[in-house]
Order: C-alpha cells, then sequence, then structure tokens
C-alpha cells in the first residue's frame, strides 16, 4: 500500500457524501396502482383514516415552542425591539436606488441567538425529564 493509496482512503473516509447512491423505484408501483382502482368506495374513508393516524404519530418539536417564548421574553427584548426597529426602517423606507440598502440580517440572528441561548436549558430539562 502506498502512500496516495493512504491519503485516497483517508479522503474517501473523510468525504462520504462524494459518491451518490439512490435506491431503484420499486417495482410494484403499478400494480398497486391497478388494483387501487377495483377497490371499493369504503377504501376511501379507509384511507383518510390512516392518514389521520400517521399526522397525529407525529411528534412537536418543543425547540420551536421554547424558542418562540424566549423571543417574546423580557430576556430577548432588546434584541426583539432592535429588530423590529429594523424591519420597521426597512419597510418604511423609500425605494431610492442612492445610497445603501439596509437589511435586518444582523439584527435577525442576534434575536435567533438570544432565543437559542435561552431556550437551550429548557430543552435539557425537557429531554432530561423524558428519560
Amino acid at each position: 500500500m502506498g502512500v496516495w493509496d493512504v491519503i485516497t482512503d483517508l479522503i474517501e473516509a473523510a468525504t462520504p457524501w462524494s459518491t451518490a447512491e439512490a435506491e431503484a423505484p420499486p417495482a410494484e408501483e403499478k400494480e398497486t396502482e391497478s388494483k387501487d382502482e377495483g377497490k371499493s368506495e369504503d377504501a376511501p374513508a379507509e384511507e383518510e383514516e390512516a392518514e389521520e393516524e400517521e399526522e397525529e404519530e407525529e411528534l412537536e418539536d418543543p425547540k420551536e415552542k421554547f424558542e418562540e417564548e424566549c423571543r417574546n421574553s423580557k430576556q430577548c427584548a432588546p434584541a426583539k425591539h432592535h429588530f423590529d426597529e429594523c424591519v420597521e426602517r426597512v419597510t418604511n423606507a423609500s425605494d431610492d436606488d442612492e445610497g445603501e440598502k439596509e437589511d435586518c440580517v444582523e439584527e435577525f440572528f442576534h434575536l435567533a441567538h438570544c432565543a437559542t441561548q435561552c431556550a437551550a436549558p429548557k430543552l435539557w430539562m425537557c429531554k432530561a425529564l423524558s428519560l
């Protein structure tokens, strides 16, 4: 095994996304379509019930809820105030081509950072309670 083989192996190990492998589509799709056409009228009701069950099984991510609460909390009030002021300034600004156009990216990231920092301990507590 040469030096180049070792280097190539390391590169391949470090970049697993370098090769794309796709799965073949199932061959039974056409058969199920023809079977679906012959079903009775009761079948759509069964399918709707199955879809409702799938929707109920989806878990809600507590991170989004905690971050929304934190964005509106006293802890993130200064960042939210700056972001809201910036949004108001940008929306009220005239469409003059003179000067630089302002965006609120920096303010948005400050608000997102504050919300994430505030929500992180709550997420850990939520995880510890679920164990």
